[in-house]
C-alpha cells in the first residue's frame, strides 16, 4: 500500500514538472527583442524593463491581473503569479507595471 501511495505520489509530481516546462513563444516571435531579453524568455526568467508581452513570453499568463490607478497619466498593472503544487499554493509573485514596463518583482 505504502509503494502505490508512494508511486502515485511521485506520478504526479513529475506531471506536475512536465507542464511547468511548455514553450510558451517561437523564436520568430522574439528575434526583434534585444539579445539579453531573449535570453531571459529562453531560461524563463524576468528582469526589470521588460514589457507585458516579454513577460508573458517567459512566464505565461498570470492567474490574475489588477488595473491599478494611473499615476501622473502613465498606467499600472498588478499581475499575480501563483505557484501550486498537488497540495495547493506554495508561493505566490507580485509583478507591478508602469508605462508597459516591469517596475517590481516580489522576492
Amino acid at each position: 500500500m505504502k509503494n502505490a501511495v508512494l508511486l502515485v505520489s511521485i506520478l504526479l509530481l513529475l506531471l506536475q514538472i512536465g507542464c511547468t516546462k511548455s514553450i510558451r513563444y517561437s523564436a520568430d516571435e522574439i528575434k526583434d527583442f534585444p539579445p539579453s531579453i531573449q535570453d531571459n524568455v529562453r531560461k524563463g526568467e524576468v528582469a526589470l524593463g521588460m514589457t507585458p508581452q516579454q513577460v508573458r513570453y517567459a512566464w505565461g499568463a498570470p492567474d490574475s491581473i489588477r488595473i491599478l490607478e494611473p499615476v501622473d497619466g502613465k498606467t499600472r498593472e498588478e499581475w499575480i503569479y501563483s505557484a501550486s503544487a498537488v497540495m495547493g499554493v506554495i508561493g505566490t509573485k507580485l509583478l507591478v507595471f508602469y508605462d508597459g514596463k516591469l517596475l517590481y518583482v516580489s522576492k
